[in-house]
């Protein structure tokens, strides 16, 4: 029901899974006369590795030029001393600035495998007058390195920049897919370490200062796979209490932010998580919005996640950056294995905003087809079947579902799938957001272990 349809599908068909289009077996025999790559024999485990950095001792561990270490409840970087002065030309607005700047750049992150992709996401405060980017550079199982890439010019509001993904990086072997470093053949060459690098704007002579609560980056590998196993249901019978918006009531509204519908199903599904803890869009922030249209806050949202280059609302790390913009709250791009984590979450009292794509016979009950689509895991019945919020329903009332079990986690959970073409297709492999509010902690699941 988004945009991410193409770059989904590039991203797993290059990045995440094995690139044989018959499966693993077939990859591996591809390369019986060739000399063994060290990944082949590990083209049917899926590895993922979660790093944050968000305290005092974990910004310490980096390489600050410029940047200080404050904290307010919670530790976070601030510009204490620029260091350089730069311009910047907004490619949509040809409006050029200068802009003085400081760095904070992350130590190597080493991997205990090889990964396929890269996901980095953050949680920053961006008052007027500044703004924040955010790049990777990752090594090579060979040693050599990337390019710096990035993954994305930031700020909450649109009165500096504009916010934007940037297009067209890559190398050869790996390339940018809107908010994702992707290896373009993962059977030949893997990430085996990467360093995140924070640049915090401000305007000139000014004492304004963006806060960088939280970086994080997910890096992992998920083989090819068409079909998931299924689980068995542990501790069900969990229903959270999550308000339930539509995405479709909004169809036509403000095409300069993706004109609703179809195209905000990710700031739909992020706006029912971030009220279901309590925080809400100040009057302010909805005194643009026609007062003719219901729900008023998912234009906003849609608004706050909109980036400009991708032309849609459903970048992975926007939608948590904007989230992490209500007061207390923390948020992250992560990938998910098993129902099973989902339900420790659930349990633990966290909604799970999945990453889906199916088609309509493939789960009973959703009355349509997607090559790319957020709903919202909320709870799990007495069988251990999924309750979800999915903003792709006519209206309100009818936001919430029952889907079958091991219906949801192959839409979820697998990274290849035909489409209706018949055609052999990547999707996402269990990518989630997660939010919650800073004095809450996240159970001790493989997807937050770091």
């Amino acid at each position: 029901m988004t945009k991410p349809v193409s770059r989904r599908t590039v991203l797993a068909a290059t990045g995440v899974a094995a690139t044989a289009t018959a499966g693993v077996a077939s990859a591996r025999v591809a390369f019986a006369n060739e000399p063994a790559t060290p990944w082949q024999e590990a083209a049917e485990e899926q590895s993922v590795s979660f790093d944050t950095w968000q305290t005092s001792k974990a910004w310490s561990s980096g390489t600050a030029d410029g940047v200080g270490v404050v904290s307010d409840g919670r530790n976070g970087i601030v510009v204490d001393q620029a260091i350089d002065t730069i311009s910047y030309t907004d490619p949509y607005t040809d409006k050029t600035s200068e802009w003085e700047i400081a760095t904070w750049t992350s130590a190597e992150v080493s991997l205990e495998f090889g990964a396929a992709e890269i996901i980095p996401s953050w949680n920053v405060d961006t008052p007027a007058g500044s703004w924040l980017q955010v790049d990777v550079q990752a090594t090579y199982d060979d040693g050599e390195k990337t390019p710096w890439y990035c993954l994305g010019r930031w700020a909450s509001g649109e009165g500096d920049i504009t916010r934007t993904s940037v297009g067209d990086q890559g190398d050869g072997r790996s390339s940018v897919t809107t908010d994702a470093i992707a290896v373009k053949d993962p059977a030949a060459v893997r990430l085996q370490a990467y360093q995140i690098k924070l640049t915090l704007h401000r305007k000139p002579g000014s004492k304004i200062t963006p806060t960088v609560w939280r970086a994080s980056a997910l890096a992992s590998f998920v083989p090819q796979r068409f079909e998931v196993p299924e689980s068995s249901p542990g501790e069900v019978g969990v229903e959270l209490d999550v308000p339930r918006y539509s995405q479709m009531i909004h169809k036509g509204q403000y095409p300069e932010y993706g004109g609703g519908g179809a195209a905000w199903c990710s700031p739909t599904s992020s706006q029912m998580i971030i009220e279901s803890f309590g925080r809400k869009a100040r009057e302010e922030d909805l005194e643009w919005v026609d007062p003719d249209y219901a729900d008023p806050q998912i234009c906003h949202a849609a608004r706050s996640c909109f980036d400009k280059q991708f032309e849609g609302c459903g970048n992975w790390p926007f939608n948590t950056a904007y989230a992490a913009t209500y007061k207390d709250m923390d948020a992250v791009v992560t990938r998910i294995a098993t129902l099973t984590e989902a339900e420790a979450l659930v349990n633990a009292g966290f909604p799970v905003i999945t990453s889906v794509a199916f088609m309509e016979s493939e789960l009973d009950g959703s009355g349509y087809s997607t090559e790319g689509h957020l709903m919202t895991i909320i709870g799990f019945d007495e069988n251990g079947d999924v309750i979800a919020n999915d903003p792709a329903s006519p209206d309100n009332d009818a936001v919430r579902h029952i889907y079958k079990r091991h219906q949801f986690e192959t839409i979820w959970l697998r990274s290849m799938r035909k489409n209706a073409d018949g055609d052999e297709v990547g999707c996402s492999g269990g990518v989630c957001y997660l939010y919650k509010p800073t004095d809450m902690e996240w159970p001790d699941i493989p997807a937050l272990r770091h």
